[in-house]
């Protein structure tokens, strides 16, 4: 009986043999020692600096400019809309590029410029809406000028983000050990990010070291957001630096372009527009590519509500605070940066030690225990959030000292499979789609997807999902709970290990 998934298997091993034979060749690249891997890497830890920032200061930030809290995560739907439509192009792009400076370099460069400017926006949108017309209660400028920056910093992150994956790709091209060990590189170079942008979002006294940050227009929280704000330029700035100086790229030969561009108009997988191309390569996905951007998916699904309001909740619920009467709310959130800081701590150990697990327990085993983790993290936290209303201080009192460190225990754990998020879906996408002859810049595109797709249900629905049930948190994370549940099992059960794992494994 015929196989129809063998025979796709088949078609697009012979459109890549098509393509690489025919092919004018580019000039050989020389292998990318770990010493340059690590270098071109570090450009995570100046974007992810940003990121922390964003994710732990920005959800209490909106709030307090006076959108409701079921509001707060449509805000956050630009990132991944613009991911949606920005990392694929920008991929698609990238694998065409044939600049002088290399075919990633220039797009890493233009998306960290981007990012400067929308940090900028967004750090004084409160004193640009004061020059507006906003009051103290009233702040629409405020809001639109916060918006637009928002909108800025997201699709500069997804214009850096995917060419720096893909940079990394093209150093390691057909060696899966050492992609696994370049985006454990730049796993650990996000943690580093993170630890040191949680440590900036969880100190009250920037704004001393900073004192022109304060205005009438901008207290106290928010002067400290600014000259966070400012720290992340310098780091973004050095990072970008010493990655894109390390990198060396071939300039791509617009011969091999063309020839490319030819072979995939002839095989009928690509079409005028660069979305039309990314969707036409479906059709010859194989079966572990769909399973791994299935369980990628589900993983997001649960990742997204706590990314979202992991600080709000320990602000709201853990703190029972409220975003504009008081500082209680304000300890909180910085309490929740503590625990993210001590999260990427935990995030970067664990990413140290990828490649050994991986190669020992199978990269899906491995995802799959880790989204395991994260079921009982938020079951957890829902237990905790059960706890702390019971014991009625809300409004009253801190929260006992036990309930903070078991919101921060949790907060920690959660950083081990945080680290396999961040790394083996790119490393197992990267292997798998090798076959299908796509550039890693489109492969990159291609996981995005099954990312920015989940994050835009989670954006429009967490916040009135929540509210529906009394307006905390609980809801959303009760649903990334059943989640990440069923992205483990699939992972553990339906993931292939490689014929080394399964060998070592029969020793």
């Amino acid at each position: 009986m015929p196989n129809p998934e063998a025979n796709r298997s088949q078609h697009s091993r012979s459109r890549a043999r098509a393509s690489t034979s025919a092919a004018p060749r580019q000039p050989v690249r020389a292998r990318a020692s770990l010493r340059q891997l690590l270098r071109v890497a570090s450009v995570a830890s100046g974007i992810q600096f940003g990121w922390a920032l964003q994710l732990s200061l920005l959800t209490p930030y909106v709030q307090q400019l006076g959108i409701p809290h079921q509001w707060a995560s449509i805000i956050w739907l630009c990132g991944p809309v613009s991911g949606l439509f920005v990392q694929p192009l920008v991929g698609h792009m990238s694998d065409r590029c044939t600049s002088r400076f290399g075919r990633r370099r220039p797009f890493i460069f233009v998306g960290a410029v981007s990012i400067v400017i929308a940090v900028v926006i967004i750090a004084y949108a409160a004193d640009i809406g004061w020059i507006l017309g906003d009051t103290a209660t009233y702040r629409p400028a405020a809001i639109t000028v916060f918006i637009i920056g928002f909108w800025i910093l997201d699709v500069a992150n997804n214009v850096t983000q995917g060419p720096c994956r893909a940079l990394l790709s093209d150093l390691t091209s057909k060696d899966p050990r050492r992609t696994r060990v370049a985006n454990a590189y730049y796993s650990l170079f996000m943690a580093i990010g993170n630890i040191l942008g949680y440590a900036t979002g969880s100190y009250s006294g920037w704004y001393k070291v900073f004192p022109f940050t304060l205005s009438p227009a901008c207290t106290i929280s928010c002067a400290n957001l600014k000259s966070a704000f400012f720290l992340d330029i310098a780091f973004i700035a050095v990072t970008t630096y010493i990655s894109i100086m390390a990198a060396h790229e071939v300039p791509l030969n617009s011969n091999v372009v063309a020839h490319a561009e030819a072979v995939a108009e002839e095989s009928g997988s690509a079409e005028e527009a660069f979305m039309w191309e990314l969707f036409g390569t479906v059709k010859y996905f194989s079966t572990p590519v769909w399973i791994i951007l299935s369980v990628t998916a589900l993983t997001w699904i649960g990742w997204f509500p706590f990314t979202l309001f992991d600080t709000d909740w320990m602000g709201r619920e853990i703190y029972g605070g409220d975003p504009n009467q008081g500082l209680i709310y304000d300890t909180g959130v910085r309490m929740g940066a503590l625990g993210l800081l001590l999260n990427s701590v935990v995030l970067a150990l664990t990413s140290l030690l990828m490649e050994r697990l991986c190669r020992k327990r199978g990269a899906g085993f491995v995802w799959g225990i880790s989204n395991i983790v994260m079921t009982f993290c938020f079951l957890a936290m829902l237990v905790l959030t059960y706890v702390a209303s019971s014991i009625g201080y809300a409004g009253k009192d801190l929260p006992p000292p036990g309930i903070v460190i078991a919101a921060l225990i949790i907060f920690t754990i959660l950083g081990f499979p945080l680290a396999i998020t961040y790394s083996v879906p790119y490393a197992l996408i990267s292997t798998h789609i090798e076959s299908l002859g796509l550039g890693q810049g489109l492969s990159m595109g291609v996981l995005n997807l099954a990312i920015v797709v989940p994050q835009i249900v989670v954006s429009l629905g967490s916040g009135p999902w929540d509210q529906l049930f009394g307006g905390g948190n609980s809801p959303a994370f009760a649903v990334g709970a059943v989640s990440t549940i069923i992205s483990g099992l699939i992972a553990i059960l339906a993931i292939p290990r490689s014929g080394a794992q399964k060998a070592r494994s029969h020793a």
